[in-house]
C-alpha cells in the first residue's frame, strides 16, 4: 500500500510539474510585449543585411555635399557657356576653294552679348555661329583677337538678359584646389567634368607662340572644350581651358588664368587687340660656368647679342656683341651687354624678360639693370608696342 501511495504521489507530482511547464510555456513574455512580433526566417535573414540607400542618397555625406556643389554649378553657370562654329576657307591640291568648320566654346561676360573664347576657336574665321543654352543660334562678329595670349572676344547681338559668368581670382589658387569645367567636347554640347588643380605656372609652346603662367588641371578637357570656362566650387571662372597634351584627354589640361583675361578685356574690347610693351633685344642664357670660362663678372643674366635697330634698346643705347666664340658645340656672341633685371626683377632667362616685358605697357619706362664689361649701370628704356603676328 505504502509502495502505491509513493508511486501515486510521483505521478501527481509529474502531472502538476507538467501543467505547471505548460503555463509558463504559454505566457507572454514582458519583454516581448512590448516588441514586435517575432521575425519570420525570410526576415532575419533580411535584417542581418544592411539596408540599401535610396538610389539618389549617397551613404558618404560628404560625396553628398560635393554633389550638391556640382549640380548647383552647372545649374548656374551652364546658361552662361556658348557653343561657337566657324566656318574657314582653305584650297585644294588643285587650288579649289572649300569651307571648313571648326567648334569651340565660349562664355558670356556681360549683357551686351561679348562672349570670351580662345583666339584659335576663331582664327582665320569667315563666319562665326553662336548656340547659346536654349539652342537658338546667332551670328557673331569678332570684337577683338591676340595670338600671344590665344584669346579672343566675340559678340552676339541678341541681348534679351542673356546670362553671363562671374570672373574670379586666379592669383590665389592652390594644388588640389576643385577645379569645374563646362564646355561643349566633340560637339557634345553642356558637358561637365571635374577634378582639381594639378600644378600652376605651367609654360607650354604651341605653333611657335609660348603660353606663360597656366593652370594645369586632370579634369577632362577634349576637342571642342577650347575657349569654355574653368570654375571654382563658387562657380567664378578662374581659367579659359585652352591646351590638351595629345589629341583627346589624358588628364593632362591647361587653362589662361582669368587675371590675363581680366588684363586683356579693355584692350580687347576697345582696341580690337592687346597693347603690350616691347624692348627689342635678344640674349643668351648665362650660367656659372659659361660666366667662369668668358670671364664675365656675373654668373646669371642675358648676354645680349642682338638689338633691334632703332627699337627702345637701340635708342637708350643698350649694345649687343660682336665676337663669336665656340666653347664646346655652342656659339656664342660676346662683348655686349649682360642685363641682370628690369625695375629691379632679377632677369635670369628670356622667359624672365619677355613675361616681365609683355605685362608692361607701350609708353611706359623700365630701369635696366646692365654690366658693360666691369662696370654695372642702369639705362631707362621708353618701352614701343609690340605688335601681334598676325
Amino acid at each position: 500500500m505504502q509502495t502505491n501511495s509513493t508511486l501515486a504521489k510521483l505521478a501527481l507530482a509529474g502531472i502538476l510539474g507538467g501543467v505547471a511547464g505548460w503555463m509558463l510555456w504559454r505566457a507572454p513574455d514582458p519583454i516581448q510585449m512590448a516588441a514586435a512580433p517575432a521575425p519570420s526566417v525570410v526576415q532575419q535573414v533580411a535584417a542581418s543585411s544592411p539596408a540599401p540607400a535610396p538610389p539618389d542618397a549617397p551613404a558618404d555625406p560628404d560625396t553628398s555635399l560635393d554633389e550638391q556643389n556640382n549640380i548647383a554649378i552647372y545649374q548656374q553657370v551652364s546658361p552662361s557657356v556658348v557653343n561657337i562654329t566657324s566656318t574657314t576657307i582653305q584650297y585644294d591640291f588643285f587650288f579649289r576653294v572649300f569651307p571648313v568648320q571648326g567648334s569651340g566654346s565660349g562664355f558670356l561676360i556681360d549683357d551686351k552679348g561679348n562672349i570670351v573664347t580662345n583666339y584659335h576657336v576663331v582664327s582665320g574665321a569667315r563666319s562665326i555661329e553662336v548656340t547659346l543654352s536654349d539652342r537658338t543660334r546667332h551670328p557673331a562678329k569678332l570684337i577683338g583677337r591676340d595670338q600671344l595670349t590665344d584669346l579672343a572676344i566675340i559678340q552676339i547681338t541678341d541681348r534679351r538678359n542673356l546670362p553671363f559668368v562671374k570672373l574670379g581670382d586666379s592669383n590665389h589658387l592652390q594644388v588640389g584646389q576643385k577645379v569645374l569645367a563646362i564646355g561643349n567636347p566633340f560637339g557634345f554640347e553642356g558637358t561637365l567634368t571635374t577634378g582639381v588643380i594639378s600644378a600652376l605656372g605651367r609654360s607650354i609652346e604651341d605653333e611657335g607662340r609660348v603660353l606663360e603662367d597656366l593652370i594645369q588641371t586632370d579634369a577632362a578637357i577634349n576637342p571642342g572644350n577650347s575657349g569654355g570656362p574653368l570654375l571654382n566650387s563658387r562657380g567664378e571662372v578662374i581659367g579659359v581651358n585652352t591646351a590638351i597634351i595629345g589629341s583627346a584627354n589624358v588628364g593632362i589640361g591647361f587653362a589662361l588664368p582669368v587675371s590675363l583675361v581680366k588684363e586683356s578685356l579693355s584692350d580687347l574690347l576697345n582696341e580690337g587687340r592687346i597693347r603690350r610693351g616691347y624692348l627689342g633685344v635678344f640674349g643668351r642664357e648665362l650660367n656659372p660656368t659659361i660666366a667662369r670660362v668668358l670671364k664675365l663678372p656675373v654668373s646669371e643674366g642675358l648676354l645680349v647679342f642682338q638689338v633691334t635697330r632703332g627699337g627702345p634698346a637701340d635708342r637708350a643705347g643698350i649694345q649687343a656683341g660682336r665676337q663669336l666664340v665656340l666653347l664646346g658645340n655652342e656659339q656664342f656672341v660676346i662683348g655686349g651687354d649682360i642685363i641682370v633685371s628690369l625695375d629691379s626683377t632679377p632677369i635670369t632667362s628670356n622667359q624672365d624678360l619677355s613675361q616681365y616685358v609683355l605685362r608692361k605697357r607701350p609708353g611706359d619706362t623700365v630701369a635696366v639693370t646692365l654690366y658693360r664689361n666691369d662696370q654695372r649701370m642702369t639705362v631707362n628704356v621708353e618701352l614701343d608696342e609690340r605688335r601681334s603676328p598676325d
